[in-house]
């Protein structure tokens, strides 16, 4: 008989619990590849580029290398041997050489004006006329006094010619005779001061016409005829300044004067050139006339006066000018243009150009400088080739192309 087997249950739903835990490692399973993915996915991109980059910079560099063989067109100006003057620059100011208010000394009406606003006078010259009339009548009153003592004195003559002739008869006392004497000498003393009112009356009848002190330029008129002036108004008539000769005022550093006062002590004749205040045109020429007798404490510098003729009226009171004094020239000196001085963190340098064409900075050492060329102590000998434009596209050792100064228009006399 056969035996009945135990039957075999259905199986059953898991658990919700069960399922959950069946289900989270698959999740982090994703999750660890996507991050593996997204890093792959940066490292190529950052791999990709630093390729650029060095791509770039590979043709950058190859770019760089090809220029650098290129020459670099550039102007330059040969170093040449001259002489350059060394003068001394200062401020200054131009002072009439002597300046003059024409005043009246005599009190009156003003009739008439004989000069125009701006004239240049002579010393002499009559410029105005006071109403003469009561100065003439002082003087005539004058000389009637002395006509009347004069008059007086010869009849006291005659009469003292007569009592010494009865002196000498003893006719008369001596105290007559005396008398008579001293009455001569009253006289002869009253003469002298009529005499000497008479000249008092002439003179003030000569300041009557006023005339120029000195000769020069005419300011303007500060009275008109028909007024009465004073010998006591300020402000007198007209000034009148002297400018020729004119003179020109300026300073110096003081550190500068012992070698001015040497030259002065030699006998020599310094020249001194005024230019305008653009400090380009020179206006005129004259000679140092004298140093002040003092240094300006406040300033450090000592005032100098120069003397100029000034016949072309260049030169006009209270202009401001540039001066420029010539101390001495410095012969066989190494020239060369200013533009091609260029100024570093080691000094001052120059690019010359080689004999393989090619750029060479060379330091120098600067001198005295002058318009347009600069004189060079150290470091360059006449012969030699200097940059002038193009500089700032240089290097040691570049290649250049070069074309000279007075065969190429350079930037500046293009400006010009």
């Amino acid at each position: 008989m056969a035996t009945k087997l135990p039957a075999i249950p259905e199986p059953t739903e898991a658990p919700p619990a069960f399922k959950e835990r069946s289900r989270k490692p698959r999740r982090r399973s994703f999750t660890w590849l996507w991050l593996i993915v997204l890093a792959g996915l940066g490292y190529g991109a950052w791999r990709y580029q630093q390729a650029s980059q060095q791509k770039q910079q590979a043709a950058t560099a190859a770019q760089a290398a090809k220029l650098s063989q290129r020459p670099i067109s550039v102007v330059a100006a040969p170093v040449k041997v001259g002489d350059v003057p060394i003068l001394l620059r200062g401020l200054g100011t131009v002072t009439a050489f002597n300046t003059v208010a024409v005043k009246s000394r005599v009190d009156g009406q003003l009739t008439a004006i004989y000069f125009t606003e701006g004239q240049y006078v002579k010393k002499g010259d009559l410029l105005a006329q006071i109403d003469p009339r009561p100065y003439q009548v002082q003087l005539e009153q004058a000389q009637g006094q002395l006509a009347r003592d004069q008059a007086q004195l010869n009849d006291a003559k005659a009469n003292l010619a007569r009592y010494q002739a009865l002196w000498n008869e003893k006719v008369i006392a001596k105290q007559q005779l005396d008398t008579q004497q001293a009455q001569v000498g009253q006289f002869e003393g009253s003469i002298e001061a009529d005499q000497a009112n008479v000249d008092s009356a002439k003179l003030q009848l000569s300041y009557a016409r006023i005339t120029a002190p000195i000769s020069g330029r005419a300011g303007l008129r500060l009275v008109d005829a028909g007024n009465i002036v004073h010998a006591s108004d300020a402000n007198g008539i007209v000034s009148i300044a002297q400018m020729q000769p004119i003179a020109v005022l300026f300073t110096i550093p003081a550190d500068n004067l012992p070698s001015v006062l040497d030259k002065l002590r030699a006998g020599a004749h310094l020249r001194v050139d005024a230019y305008d205040r653009d400090d380009r045109t020179k206006i005129a020429t004259g000679t140092l006339l004298t140093v002040d007798n003092q240094i300006d404490p406040t300033t450090g510098t000592s005032r100098l006066k120069a003397e100029f003729d000034n016949r072309d009226g260049a030169l006009f009171p209270n202009q401001f000018v540039n001066c420029r004094l010539l101390l001495d020239v410095k012969h066989n000196a190494v020239l060369v243009p200013a533009p091609a001085i260029q100024r570093g963190p080691q000094g001052t340098f120059v690019y010359v150009v080689k004999a393989d064409k090619t750029a060479g900075v060379r330091p120098v050492t600067l001198g005295s400088a002058e318009g347009d060329n600069i004189s060079v102590d150290k470091g360059l000998q006449a012969g030699e080739t200097v940059i002038v434009e193009g500089q700032d596209k240089l290097q040691d050792s570049s290649k250049v192309d070069v074309r000279m100064a007075d065969q190429a228009p350079t930037r500046r006399r293009r400006a010009q």
